[in-house]
């Protein structure tokens, strides 16, 4: 299967060019519908400069239209993953403005700690935008928001939704896991997990010293008992107390 733009029936002139190298700068032919060729002088294989990978970054079909995915549409495809993933958890959440905003919080903050933290984003945001997934199955099931609810009833929702955006399934996997026990640290956890952990801290902190502001002393011995990470503590610092 072809997408018409890659189907040679409706080429034109110029289907097959040449595209300088981007690690020695000798010429490589291509046809327009290579996704990546190898250079023949230094062996680096790169992506087809002249073929629109727009649709393939998202589409859940794109190894079937174009083949295996080179690295570079594998990382663009989960940069853009995250964004649909946004919108996903704003539709389930419909008019619950506060679980939207309480969600796009943490995504926020969890990929300040994550970039500092050196974590994988793309876990990290997906988890970040899906670890409250599960309320309204908890609210619906148990008549509850209690954390084991949420973390029993949220990877169910979240492997569906990620499933019909087409994502890897172990990244599915990674995913599911941290929101199944978000509240919950492990032993073993990793630093996605950490980064998310933390910024749904910062962002419960916020709402509640908003509501019932606490003196500066025991925030900060909040921060120092609580937190897993050193980006965390630090942000944490800078939102609830001004540094």
């Amino acid at each position: 299967m072809k997408c018409p733009g890659q189907d040679s029936r409706y080429w034109k002139p110029g289907a097959i060019f040449e595209a300088k190298c981007p690690e020695c700068g000798h010429e490589v032919e291509f046809f327009k519908d290579d996704t990546t060729r190898k250079c023949k002088n230094c062996g680096h294989r790169f992506l087809n400069p002249s073929m629109d990978f727009g649709c393939a970054a998202y589409c859940k079909h794109a190894e079937q239209c174009i083949g295996d995915l080179p690295p570079e549409l594998i990382a663009q495809k989960e940069n853009l993953l995250k964004d649909r993933v946004a919108v996903e958890m704003k539709r389930y959440f419909k008019q619950d403005f506060r679980r939207i905003g309480h969600a796009t919080r943490v995504a926020r903050y969890a990929e300040k700690i994550g970039k500092e933290e050196g974590g994988n984003l793309a876990v990290i945001l997906l988890a970040a935008y899906l670890h409250d997934i599960g309320i309204k199955e908890a609210e619906r099931k148990h008549q509850s928001t209690a954390a084991r609810y949420q973390e029993m009833e949220g990877p169910p929702v979240a492997r569906e939704i990620l499933r019909n955006l087409g994502t890897r399934e172990d990244l599915i996997d990674e995913v599911c896991d941290i929101v199944g026990h978000h509240h919950h640290p492990r032993p073993d956890d990793d630093i996605n997990f950490k980064s998310v952990y933390d910024a749904d801290l910062i962002a419960n902190l916020e709402e509640k010293h908003k509501k019932d502001p606490a003196d500066r002393q025991s925030v900060d011995v909040k921060i120092e008992e609580l937190f897993m990470t050193g980006s965390g503590r630090r942000l944490a610092r800078e939102i609830l107390i001004g540094g």
